[in-house]
C-alpha cells in the first residue's frame, strides 16, 4: 500500500494514498477501534449538506474571499458528491469516538479539502488551496456543526423514511377496517370474553394508534427543525459573521427542503438536545402502538385449529426445521423485535439526553446513532408489515361467528331486562354446565326463547343505545314478569 504523509497538531502520520481522508482521520481510526457501527447514509448526506450551506453562507458574507470563484466551486462541488454518496467509503470512524463528534467534523473536512484540492489538480493532504479548517470548517466549531448534522439527519429521515412508511400501514389498517366492518365478533379484555364488536371497530382502533403516533412525531419536529450552526464552541458564536447563523440555516432549508431555522438559543442546542430526546420518545409511543397491533395480531391469527384462528396470516415462508407444514407469524415477531430495540435505544437517548455537562453535552454519536437507527427499523417494519402481513390478512369469519355465539358475555345484553345480578346467574349457570345462555335461560325460567332472541341480537350490541347500532331501548319489555329462578 502506498501512502503519503499527512500532518496534523501532533505530527507527521502515513496515509493510504487511495483515501481522501487526511491526518486526523487517520489518527481516529486507529485510537479507536471499538465495534463497527459507523454513521448512516442519512448522516453522511447531512454532513455534506451541512458543510455545503455553510459554504454557501460564508462565500455570500465575503467570508472565503480568499478562495477565488473556481477554488470555492470545487469546496461546493465536494461537498456535493458527498450529499450524493460518493464518496461514503472515505467515511470509516465509528460511533463510538469523542463525544462532540469531532474525528467525524474532521473527517468531513478533510474528505472535502482533499477532494478539492483532487478537483482542481492539486495535491492530496497538501491543504492547498482548500484549506480543511481555514477553509471546510469556516465559522465552525464540531460542537455546533455536528448537532446541526444531527438534526438536519433526523429530520430528513423521519419525512422522508419514517412518516410515509407509517401512514402507509395506517392506510392499510383503515381498508381492512373498512372492509370489516359489518362482520361482528366477540372482544376481550383481560384475555377473557368481552362485549361485541366489529372486526372494523377494532382494526380502526388500531389504524386511530398510528394517527395518535404520527401526530406526536410531527410534534416533536419543531424543535428538530432548529439547528446550532452559529454557536460554535460554547454557544456564542464566536469567529462568526452576524448574520450567518441565520443564512446558513436559510441555505439549509432550501437544499433539503424542509423548514429548518436557526436555534433561538445557542447554548441549549448545544449543551441539551432535548429535541432528539423528545423525537426518541416519540418513537418510542410508536413503538408501544406497533406492538400491541402486531401482537394482537399474532393472537387472533393462533392456530391455525387450536388457537383463536379468527385470521389468517400470509404464509411467506415455512416455519420449522421439524414440524412440517408449520407457518409462523414472522412479521409480527419482527415488528415487535423492532419494537423492543427502538425502546432500548430510547432509554439510551434518554440518558445520553441528561448528561450534557456545562456547556456542552458529549454523547452526541450514540444519541444521532440511536435515533436513525430507530426510524430506519420503524420505517423498513412498517413497510415490510404491511407488505408481508396487513395487505395479505384473511379474516375468518366461520370462526369468529362460531366463537362469538359460544360467548357467555352476550348475557349483557339482558342487563336492561331482567337486572345485573340475575344476568349473571344465567351465566354462571350456563358455564357451570357447559350450556348455551338460551338454554340457561330456558332451564332457569327467566324469559322465553322468543324474548331472549329478541334482547341478544349481537349485531345490535356494538354501540350506544340509540345510534342505530343498538336498538335495545326501542325494545318492549317482556309482557310477563320472569319467572324465579330454579336451583342451578
Amino acid at each position: 500500500m502506498k501512502t503519503r504523509t499527512e500532518s496534523d497538531s501532533f505530527g507527521p502520520i502515513e496515509v493510504s494514498c487511495d483515501v481522501l481522508w487526511g491526518a486526523q482521520t487517520q489518527r481516529s481510526s486507529e485510537n479507536f477501534r471499538i465495534g463497527g457501527q459507523r454513521f448512516t447514509r442519512r448522516m453522511i448526506r447531512a454532513l455534506g449538506v451541512t458543510k455545503k450551506c455553510a459554504a454557501l453562507a460564508n462565500i455570500e458574507l465575503g467570508q472565503l474571499d480568499s478562495l477565488n470563484k473556481k477554488q470555492q466551486k470545487a469546496l461546493l462541488g465536494a461537498a456535493d458528491e458527498v450529499i450524493a454518496g460518493d464518496h461514503d467509503a472515505m467515511f470509516p470512524l465509528v460511533v463510538w469516538q469523542t463525544g462532540s463528534g469531532t474525528q467525524t467534523n474532521m473527517n468531513t473536512n478533510e474528505v472535502i479539502s482533499n477532494r478539492a484540492i483532487q478537483k482542481l489538480g492539486g495535491e492530496l493532504g497538501s491543504k492547498k488551496p482548500v484549506h480543511p479548517n481555514d477553509h471546510v470548517n469556516r465559522s465552525q466549531s464540531s460542537n455546533d456543526f455536528f448537532p446541526t448534522a444531527m438534526h438536519v439527519a433526523a429530520g430528513e429521515a423521519t419525512v422522508r423514511d419514517l412518516l410515509p412508511a407509517l401512514k402507509g400501514l395506517e392506510k392499510a389498517l383503515t381498508k381492512k377496517s373498512k372492509a370489516w366492518s359489518k362482520t361482528v365478533k366477540i372482544g376481550r379484555t383481560h384475555l377473557q370474553d368481552a362485549t361485541p364488536l366489529t372486526v372494523g371497530q377494532e382494526f380502526g382502533g388500531y389504524a386511530q394508534m398510528l394517527v395518535d403516533a404520527q401526530r406526536a412525531i410531527q410534534g416533536a419536529m419543531p424543535a428538530i427543525l432548529e439547528l446550532a450552526l452559529g454557536g460554535t464552541a460554547v454557544g456564542t458564536g464566536l469567529n462568526t459573521h452576524p448574520r450567518y447563523a441565520k443564512l446558513s440555516a436559510r441555505f439549509i432549508a432550501k437544499e433539503t427542503g424542509l423548514k429548518f431555522v436557526t436555534a433561538p438559543n445557542k447554548f441549549s442546542a448545544l449543551a441539551g438536545h432535548d429535541a432528539v430526546v423528545g423525537l426518541s420518545g416519540s418513537l418510542r409511543q410508536t413503538a408501544a402502538a406497533l406492538m400491541k397491533i402486531a401482537n394482537d395480531i399474532r393472537w387472533l391469527g393462533s392456530g391455525p385449529r387450536c388457537g383463536f384462528g379468527e385470521l389468517s396470516l400470509p404464509a411467506n415462508e415455512p416455519g420449522s426445521s421439524i414440524m412440517p407444514g408449520k407457518v409462523n407469524p414472522t412479521q409480527c415477531e419482527a415488528m415487535t423485535m423492532v419494537c423492543t430495540q427502538v425502546m432500548g435505544n430510547d432509554a439510551t437517548i434518554g440518558f445520553a439526553g441528561s448528561q450534557g455537562n456545562f456547556e456542552l453535552n458529549v454523547y452526541k454519536p450514540v444519541m444521532i446513532h440511536n435515533l436513525l437507527e430507530s426510524i430506519q427499523l420503524l420505517g423498513d417494519a412498517c413497510d415490510s408489515f404491511r407488505t408481508k402481513c396487513i395487505d395479505g390478512l384473511v379474516l375468518n369469519k366461520k370462526r369468529v361467528g362460531d366463537l362469538m355465539q359460544k360467548s357467555l358475555m352476550l348475557v349483557t345484553a339482558l342487563n336492561p331486562h331482567i337486572g345485573y345480578d340475575l344476568a349473571s346467574k344465567v351465566a354462571k349457570h350456563a358455564h357451570q354446565n357447559e350450556l348455551t345462555l338460551l338454554e340457561a335461560v330456558l332451564e332457569l325460567g327467566v324469559m322465553t326463547e322468543a324474548e331472549f332472541k329478541a334482547a341478544v341480537v349481537p349485531t345490535e350490541m356494538v354501540g350506544p343505545l340509540g345510534t342505530g347500532k343498538n336498538k335495545l331501548n326501542k325494545r318492549k319489555a317482556p309482557k310477563k314478569a320472569p319467572k324465579k329462578p330454579g336451583k342451578a
